[in-house]
C-alpha cells in the first residue's frame, strides 16, 4: 500500500517532531497493542481530528487529538484515574494468549483505560489506570522521581548492614540505581518484611536485586504511590480517584501513614 508524501513512513518517524507515534498512542490509550494498533491504522479505521491516517508513525502530542477508531471516539477530554487493588497471579495486559486472567477482567468495561507502569503477575498491590496517557506518561517520567513504596517478605532476612548498604549503593546489570530506602517492619526468624521505598522503577527491580544476593522474594505487595496509599482495598477491588489525590502521587511518602500489612 502506497501512502501519501505527507504521511510517508520516513517522515512519520522523524524523532525531531514532538509527541509520540500514533500506534504507540493507541498502545498508551490501553485499546491493543502497538502491533494491533498498527493493522487497524493500515486498514483506515483510524482518524485524528477528523482526518483518516494510515501511517502508524505519524506523531501527535499525546493529549488534544480527537482521536477514533471505527467511529468511536477514544480520548476523552476529562481525565478519570482508577486505583485497583492488583492480585497475585492477574497479569496487567488487556488480552493474554494464554488465557491467563488479566487485570481487564477486573475493571469496568468502559471507558478505555491504560495501565500507568506494571506489577508483574507474582506482585499486588496499588496499580493505575488512566484514560490520559499524557497525564500518565508525566507520572512515570523517571526524572519525576514519584516515589513507589512496597513491602516485601523475604527469605532468609537480611542484617541490618547487608540492607542499609543495599539501599546506599543498589546496582542491577552493572549499572547504578537510584538510592532506596529500606526499613524492616517484622521479622519472623526464617522470614522478614521490609520496606523498600523506591525513587525509580526499573523491570523486577526489588526481586532482581535480591536475587543478585541470593535472598527469595516470598510476597512482594506496592503500598503506595507518593503519599497516595492502596488503603482498605481487598485484592480485586478498585475506586476512581478523587481529583484532589491526585496531587498526593508526587508527595514524599508518610510512612506512618501507610497501612503496615494490607489485607490480602
Amino acid at each position: 500500500m502506497k501512502y501519501s508524501s505527507n504521511h510517508s513512513p520516513k517522515s512519520g518517524q522523524n524523532q525531531s517532531v514532538p509527541g509520540f507515534g500514533l500506534a504507540r498512542i493507541l498502545s498508551k490509550a490501553g485499546l491493543c497493542s502497538r502491533t494491533v494498533a498498527a493493522e487497524w491504522i493500515r486498514a483506515g479505521r483510524v482518524e485524528v481530528d477528523g482526518r483518516q491516517v494510515r501511517d502508524p508513525g505519524t506523531r501527535f502530542a499525546l493529549s488534544g487529538p480527537k482521536i477514533c477508531v471505527d467511529g468511536i471516539e477514544v480520548t476523552a477530554s476529562t481525565r478519570q484515574v482508577l486505583l485497583l487493588h492488583k492480585p497475585r497471579g492477574v497479569i496487567t495486559t488487556r488480552q493474554d494468549e494464554k488465557g491467563r486472567a488479566t487485570v481487564y477482567d477486573l475493571l469496568p468495561k468502559s471507558p478505555w483505560l491504560a495501565p500507568v507502569g506494571r506489577l508483574d503477575q507474582a506482585s499486588s498491590g496499588l496499580l493505575l489506570f488512566s484514560n490520559d496517557p499524557h497525564w500518565a506518561q508525566q507520572l512515570l517520567d523517571p526524572n519525576q522521581h514519584v516515589a513507589k513504596t512496597y513491602h516485601v517478605q523475604i527469605r532468609p532476612p537480611l542484617s541490618a548492614s547487608t540492607a542499609a548498604q543495599l539501599a546506599a549503593s543498589p546496582v542491577l546489570d552493572g549499572e547504578p540505581c537510584l538510592p532506596m530506602q529500606i526499613r524492616e517492619l517484622r521479622c519472623g526468624g526464617k522470614t522478614q518484611w521490609l520496606e523498600f521505598i523506591l525513587q525509580e522503577g526499573r523491570h523486577r527491580q526489588i526481586r532482581r536485586l535480591l536475587a543478585d544476593g541470593d535472598t527469595e522474594v516470598l510476597r512482594l505487595i506496592r503500598v503506595a504511590v507518593g503519599n497516595l496509599p492502596l488503603g482498605a482495598l481487598r485484592p480485586g477491588e478498585w475506586r476512581w480517584l478523587r481529583s484532589d489525590e491526585e496531587d498526593l502521587l508526587r508527595q514524599i511518602p508518610s510512612a506512618h501513614d501507610m497501612p503496615r500489612f494490607p489485607p490480602e
